[in-house]
Formats: C-alpha cells, sequence, structure tokens
C-alpha cells in the first residue's frame, strides 16, 4: 500500500509543467504576445481571435523524475525504482502546472488617422495555476516506516502546495510613444472558481524508545489548508458533474472570490538594429470570503501507543471491536480544526526581459517605401524568465532566432536551459493567410522521439483573425 500511495504521487507530479513561453514572448505579429509584454510593437490594425481557439497551452514537466525512472523495462524491481526516485528527490524539487485557454479576446489601433500610435485590446482567459514541492520527508516516511528511523527527526515543513484554477478579465492600453519606445498596461480582474494553498507549514514528528510501551511517537504539528471554492462541490448534495459545471461556468465572470492585478512593459529600440524589451505580469492578489473551508492541525502530541492486554474496553470484547476502539482512540489525538476565516493569495508574479539584434535587410524591390516597418528578415537575441514561487523563484534563459519566410510565414528557435532541461529545443511558426493566423510552438522537441524520458514537453497554438498586419 505505501509503494501504490507513493507511486500514485510521483504519476500524478509527472503530468505537470512549467508556464514557461518563451516562443511566443517577443513575436510581435501575434496579438498574444500582449498577453506577456502589452509593451509589445503592435505591427497590425486590429485583430479578433476565434473564440476557444486563439490560444491553446497544454503540457507537461517534471524536476528530478522521469517517466522512464519508473518504468524502465530493466532488471530493477519497481520498488527499487520508487525508491530511488525518492532518494533522489529532494524537497526543493517542484512540479508546476500552467494551463490556459483563451475564450475571447479583440483588440483595435486608434488615435489620429494618419498615425494610430494607441492599441486597445481586451479579453478573457481560464487559467489553471499550480505547484507541488516534493514532500521528501514524508515520502520516505510512508516508504521506509519509522521502524528502523528511531530517533530520527521527520520535517513536516515539506508540505508546499498551492493550486487554483480562475478566469481573467483583462483591459489593455499600448501606446507608442516614439520610433524608439513602446509601452503598454493590462488591467486585470480576477474570478476565483477554485483555490488550495498549504504553504509556511511546519512541525516535526519522531519516534523515540518509550517508558509505558516499547515507543513514544512525538507529533510537533503546524499545518494549515485554505480552500475556496471546493466546499460546496465536495460537502454538497449535487451529485451530478453537469451541475458542477454550470456552476463553474457561471463563476467565469464575476464569481464567488475576485481580486485585481496588472501587467506593465516596454520595448525600447536602441538603434534600427538593436532593442530590448521587459515586462511583469500578475501583480496582484486575490481575496477569498465565499465557500471558504480552511483546516489547521496544531499542538504537541504524545502517543505511546496501544497494550492490548491491559485494554479498560468491556462493552465489545471482540477483536474487531477492540481494533475500532484504538482507531478512534488514535484519530482523536488529532483535532482537525474546520474554520471558515478569510484569506487572501497572492498573484505568482512573472518577469520576462530580452536584448534582440536584427539582421539581414530585404532587397531594395521588395521594400515598401511607405511602410514604415523595419526590412529585416532575421533577429537573434537572449530572453530571461523568472517567476516568484513560494519557497524560491524559477528562473529560465532563452537563446533565440527569429526568420521571416517570404511574406506568410515567420518561424522562431529556442535553445532554454531552466531546472527541468539544460538541452531544451523548442521551434515556433505562424502563417498568415490572408486575413487568417495560425501558429504553432513546441518545446523540448530532442525527446520527441521517447516521450518517457522527457522532463517537460509543451505545446502552444491558436487562431486569430488579423487585418492591416504590415
Amino acid at each position: 500500500m505505501k509503494n501504490i500511495v507513493i507511486f500514485i504521487f510521483l504519476l500524478i507530479s509527472l503530468i505537470l509543467t512549467s508556464q514557461n513561453k518563451q516562443g511566443l514572448y517577443g513575436f510581435s505579429e501575434l496579438p498574444q504576445s500582449l498577453l506577456l509584454n502589452p509593451g509589445e510593437k503592435v505591427e497590425y490594425e486590429w485583430h479578433l481571435g476565434v473564440p476557444f481557439a486563439s490560444h491553446i497551452q497544454t503540457s507537461y514537466g517534471a524536476s528530478g523524475v522521469t517517466l522512464r525512472d519508473i518504468f524502465e523495462d530493466n532488471q530493477v524491481s519497481f520498488n527499487d525504482k520508487i525508491q530511488r526516485a525518492v532518494s533522489n528527490l529532494s524537497d526543493t524539487d517542484f512540479f508546476t502546472l500552467n494551463q490556459q485557454l483563451e475564450i475571447f479576446s479583440a483588440g483595435f489601433k486608434t488615435g489620429p488617422s494618419y498615425d494610430k500610435d494607441t492599441y486597445l485590446s481586451f479579453g478573457l482567459y481560464q487559467e489553471t495555476d499550480a505547484i507541488v514541492y516534493f514532500p521528501k520527508d514524508y515520502a520516505e516516511l510512508l516508504l521506509e516506516g519509522n521502524l528502523n528511523n528511531i530517533n530520527r527527526v521527520f520535517d513536516l515543513s515539506d508540505l508546499n502546495l498551492r493550486g487554483e484554477l480562475i478566469s481573467v478579465l483583462h483591459f489593455g492600453y499600448n501606446k507608442r510613444v516614439s520610433k524608439k519606445l513602446t509601452y503598454g498596461f493590462r488591467g486585470k480582474i480576477y474570478s476565483s472558481l477554485a483555490t488550495i494553498s498549504s504553504i509556511n507549514n511546519g512541525g516535526t514528528f519522531v519516534t523515540r524508545p518509550g517508558g509505558n510501551n516499547f515507543f513514544q511517537h512525538q507529533f510537533n504539528l503546524d499545518i494549515e489548508i485554505q480552500t475556496s471554492g471546493l466546499k460546496s462541490l465536495i460537502n454538497g448534495s449535487n451529485s451530478d458533474p453537469n451541475d458542477n459545471i454550470k456552476e463553474f461556468r457561471r463563476n467565469l465572470f464575476f464569481g464567488k472570490n475576485l481580486g485585481l492585478g496588472f501587467d506593465v512593459g516596454f520595448t525600447y529600440q536602441f538603434s534600427n538594429q538593436w532593442s530590448m524589451s521587459a515586462s511583469l505580469q500578475d501583480v496582484g492578489f486575490i481575496r477569498h470570503s465565499k465557500d471558504i473551508e480552511n483546516y489547521e492541525l496544531k499542538g504537541n502530541i504524545i502517543f505511546e501507543g496501544v497494550n492490548p492486554l491491559f485494554s479498560d474496553q468491556t462493552e465489545n470484547p471482540s477483536a474487531e471491536g477492540f481494533v475500532e476502539a484504538i482507531a478512534e482512540d488514535f484519530n482523536n489525538l488529532f483535532d482537525l480544526e474546520a474554520a471558515e476565516s478569510k484569506f487572501t493569495t497572492l498573484r505568482p508574479i512573472k518577469f520576462n526581459s530580452s536584448l534582440t539584434y536584427d539582421f539581414g535587410k530585404e532587397n531594395e524591390k521588395d521594400c515598401n517605401c511607405h511602410n514604415t516597418y523595419k526590412p529585416y528578415l532575421n533577429s537573434v537575441g537572449l530572453q530571461l524568465y523568472g517567476i516568484k514561487r513560494p519557497l524560491q523563484p524559477q528562473v529560465a534563459l532563452t537563446a533565440f532566432y527569429y526568420r521571416r519566410l517570404f511574406n506568410i510565414l515567420r518561424a522562431k528557435i529556442t535553445y532554454t536551459v531552466d531546472t527541468f532541461s539544460s538541452k531544451n529545443i523548442g521551434f515556433g511558426i505562424s502563417g498568415h493567410i490572408g486575413n487568417y493566423n495560425l501558429y504553432a510552438f513546441a518545446d523540448n522537441l530532442l525527446e520527441y522521439q521517447n516521450l518517457a524520458n522527457a522532463n517537460s514537453i509543451s505545446l502552444q497554438l491558436g487562431l486569430n483573425l488579423i487585418f492591416g498586419q504590415k
């Protein structure tokens, strides 16, 4: 049973992912790049995202372990693989999840007819974001038990997780101040559909030789789990999944628990060929005040086991009744308090920055002298990404090459070094046929020949209508 529990935990961890979008960042021909940097340059008049298809992201990843580590067909037993995986992971290894679905989006240029220098955009997207740190001491206690770990102090602070399902209604403002500077701002209204959070936990567990029995188990507990949006689903009388889906739909627009946030960014053109950009995303919070259920487990507890020879039980002398009484006494040791206290969660702030060099001019015969768009076919550069997480920031560095092919295709190749991999090669392509735009990006292409050996795989794609593209 203990192996099965750990196996299930590892399997769940392996379907989680990161939310770095290095292929999409700086891809100014795509409206979705404005979600990563509201100060991105805009080279089109207006756009309309195809509902539920303009941006779809799906991916998975895991730090420190792969599916091959668990399921490889070799001479190593399954139990030994589990033991090895738990030994190799540390309490700073993490598993993250980010999924996005853009429900609708649109934008248009405004300003003087001879020089429209402002772009207004708006939309609604659904997002799932979660992080789970590997609870190493919990896993080792579950795998090894405490009999072989007498006097070892297990750290209960290893439990750190946060997950939320939200919708985001946003309004963006993009301003081209001059040929060199463009800046932008995006306001956001968050609507939380479901949240679970358990961070900053503390406490210890240790087993020592006992005085009144063979062993004495000492618990020092300081654990809290906060939830919103889950109480009505778990404890409610509604058993029809369709009704739960309807409840989620109602909460997409201004649901039970709301919050505010913003993005800010800019692009600066040093010269005709050198430019830089930077942005901050999701500087904000969500206030949880409805459909709340929090759990606290705190205090110092000493448990010295049971002695069946000196039981005071007289009402039910059967073995089954005796075991039930023991289980009830043990459960009564832990006073799990449920409360409905309001709480606030901060959104995970994300940072992006890039330095870009453009080169390779088009032939003069292909140039449009009335167009201010730079006639460069290639770009190379570096991008830095970071996200604030409960224990420590996650950082990634990407080198990229961009190429404009003919008048209808643009391609981008990326090489990323992050916590998951040091050889993450990605590729993206964007095609323009008339006013239709279709794009797709994929990461970690070297691992597609054996997905079981990949720490992360991601895919993004979308379909837009873009008008007035330069």
